[in-house]
């Protein structure tokens, strides 16, 4: 019986013009290389910030907000780095895993003790703990570059040293893969048990004490997942930029992803990719063809959205795609 109405499920979401909206929008993400080559490398930053983003989406859904997850970010793109300096010609995948490991341990180690706080606290708490690494990059120069960060080259992919061409095209294609797939599978955690309990901490954290579940717990495991997804983009970040520095983790890319999360929906996965999207080029063009008042314009993009459209870009898909079909859809 389960497995029919899952079934069920399936079927009604496949039918459902918006998914089928996302499925078109993957497609011409993945055509981007041929159809219009000159904005790969501006579609792959988004995807990886996206990431970074999605991050962030995970805490909102338990109604915390962290203005330092810019912290992950950062960790793990100096552990891509510190890997290549220590061993030259390391395999791309292997750069990867060894990113997010590290964005894990420090998600571990930092999440036992923020998960204890609430509210303003939890968000300030993680931004001085961003600080505290935007700190220690910046002093120990001799380490780390200081200010002007420190290289990470092209990794080997399989064996193979490709050509700064070839690299991207992979960098891309493995940016739509973890897009789709951490995607997909950060959907399916909050449709699972452990993630119903993490999102409950937003409407009745009490409840769960009732219940016997350590709402610290809960929270943790979302923390932990954030934290996986900021150091995923990290690291990819570091490997399309080729340069890493301290910029990664300070509090004004924190402030950036929080903003895309609400520009795309608070809580909404796609949304996520949808605002980095969009951010990544409002920004890029603003700034060619606005000069010094693109942040401006950003700010008030912002500002429409949070007064006409409080859902972010995704609420505004869902209207326009529900009064066509009469049907109503989370977009999430």
């Amino acid at each position: 019986m389960s497995s029919t109405t899952e079934q069920r499920k399936v079927n009604a979401r496949m039918k459902n013009p918006l998914f089928l909206l996302w499925i078109i929008g993957i497609v011409a993400i993945a055509a981007v290389p041929f159809a219009m080559p000159s904005l790969q490398l501006l579609v792959s930053f988004a995807m990886a910030k996206g990431l970074g983003v999605l991050g962030v989406t995970v805490l909102l859904r338990a109604g915390q907000v962290s203005f330092g997850h810019a912290l992950y970010f950062g960790i793990s793109a100096y552990a891509g780095a510190f890997l290549m300096a220590s061993m030259p010609g390391t395999d791309f995948v292997i750069v990867l895993i060894a990113g997010t490991l590290g964005a894990v341990l420090a998600g571990l180690l930092v999440g036992l003790f923020v998960v204890r706080y609430r509210g303003i606290f939890f968000g300030m708490l993680n931004l001085a703990f961003s600080m505290i690494f935007w700190s220690i990059l910046e002093k120990f120069y001799h380490y780390t570059g200081g200010a002007d960060g420190i290289r990470l080259p092209r990794p080997m992919v399989l064996g193979n040293t490709l050509d700064h061409v070839q690299f991207e095209l992979v960098l891309f294609y493995t940016a739509v893969v973890l897009m789709v797939a951490l995607g997909w599978f950060t959907t399916r955690w909050f449709a699972s048990p452990v993630g119903q309990l993490f999102q409950t901490i937003k409407t009745n954290e009490t409840r769960l004490e009732y219940l016997g579940v350590s709402p610290r717990r809960a929270l943790l495991s979302g923390y932990l997942l954030s934290a996986v997804l900021c150091g995923v983009g990290g690291v990819m970040m570091g490997m399309a930029q080729g340069v890493v520095t301290p910029e990664y983790v300070w509090w004004v890319r924190s402030a950036e992803m929080v903003f895309i999360a609400v520009l795309g929906g608070a809580g909404s996965v796609q949304g996520a990719f949808l605002g980095a999207l969009i951010y990544e080029f409002v920004r890029t063009y603003a700034s060619v063809y606005a000069g010094d008042i693109w942040q401006m314009i950003l700010g008030g993009f912002l500002l429409i959205i949070i007064l006409f459209a409080p859902g972010g870009l995704i609420a505004i898909l869902n209207s326009l795609f529900n009064r066509g079909s009469g049907k109503g859809g989370t977009g999430k």
